[in-house]
């Protein structure tokens, strides 16, 4: 009994000082800063191309629709944007490493091509819990983000070696493109805890970190936080206390936003809102974002094209006629290029530029 407490102990001293020798390599606050400023003002959108309903349509080998990514991405250039946001999957991965990190590079040779840099998304717990390899689901009527799957869901939970796939995943990708000055940031796991998941995330969220530590990429690494109940809390202090930079979502009125901002901003870090902008809950392009750019804070709202992901649509308000809305959720463009609002688009260019 003694022998057993006494190796347990040390296993758990190990962890503690395995962890904080990884934790080492967060970036100070001072570094964080240096870094930001040299950015500019980052401003953007979370950028599915309007043919793929999710990530695994994006990047699967089939699938991965380079005109249309390089005709939209003229779009945010031309609108006056440098960044997008743009989420990844581990079964593309898993499925072909080679190709998928292959395509990542042609993806990442078309953004830079029309000045725009990257931020990856790893990991999410948003939408749906089963994802599939080959053909996805065409997308419902009417019902926002209806094909989005999680990643990895609840498979990690029935599958047990799926941690340790994660973990080849994560590092894989992120020593190939750790030193690559196209990428911005890597955003390790986005809403951690949603779906009812709560502290379910936390050994997930806790592991990717660690793993990108060991990895240490040239690039900041944040984990953004979206939802500030108490189910959230220990999560929020763990993604606030181990990212480089602060990244946060915030779908609310002004003034909400505003307290979001001044609540953040005692960490001392950069910030950037990673998204933003629901017409319907007032989070708006001519509200929020003349903000974010006065304080400096990274802007990137939800949605560029319309197209598969029905994210016109609001998240609980599904239109089965399928008929475009009045008031459009999310998204600047339709396929062809022309914008929901012309005078909304004048307005972003205004800003931008």
């Amino acid at each position: 009994m003694f022998t057993r407490r006494v190796m347990m102990l040390m296993a758990c001293g190990l962890l503690i000082v395995t962890m904080a020798t990884a934790q080492d390599k967060k970036w100070s606050a001072e570094k964080a800063n240096e870094w930001y400023a040299k950015q500019g003002w980052l401003r953007g959108s979370n950028f599915q191309p309007s043919t793929a309903i999710n990530q695994l349509e994006m990047f699967q080998a089939e699938t991965f629709d380079t005109a249309t990514i390089n005709r939209e991405l003229g779009w945010a250039e031309n609108l006056g944007l440098n960044l997008m946001r743009v989420y990844l999957h581990h079964l593309a991965w898993e499925a072909d490493k080679a190709g998928f990190k292959k395509r990542l590079d042609t993806y990442l040779a078309i953004s830079s091509k029309h000045h725009i840099k990257t931020l990856f998304v790893f990991f999410d717990d948003c939408w749906n819990d089963t994802a599939w390899l080959g053909k996805q689901p065409a997308p419902k009527t009417g019902v926002h983000n209806s094909g989005w799957v999680r990643d990895p869901g609840t498979m990690i939970y029935t599958h047990p070696d799926t941690m340790k796939v994660l973990e080849a995943y994560v590092k894989d990708v992120l020593t190939t493109f750790k030193n690559d000055d196209r990428i911005l940031l890597w955003d390790l796991y986005n809403e951690p805890g949603n779906n009812k998941q709560f502290g379910k995330s936390m050994p997930l969220l806790q592991n990717v970190f660690r793993w990108a530590w060991e990895v240490r990429p040239s690039q900041p690494v944040s984990a953004g936080v979206w939802n500030d109940s108490a189910p959230f809390k220990d999560l929020n202090r763990f993604q606030l206390e181990n990212s480089d930079v602060i990244t946060y979502h915030n779908y609310s009125y002004i003034d909400d936003h505003r307290h979001t901002i001044d609540t953040l901003r005692k960490y001392g870090r950069p910030l950037i809102c990673t998204e933003y902008m629901a017409r319907r809950n007032g989070s708006l392009f001519q509200l929020i974002m003349p903000m974010l750019k006065a304080e400096n804070i990274g802007a990137i709202n939800w949605g560029f094209v319309s197209g598969k992901t029905n994210t016109i649509y609001a998240w609980d308000t599904p239109m089965p006629d399928g008929k475009e809305p009045q008031l459009w959720f999310h998204d600047i463009y339709r396929k062809d290029g022309t914008p929901f609002s012309k005078e909304e688009e004048a307005f972003i260019k205004k800003l931008c530029k």
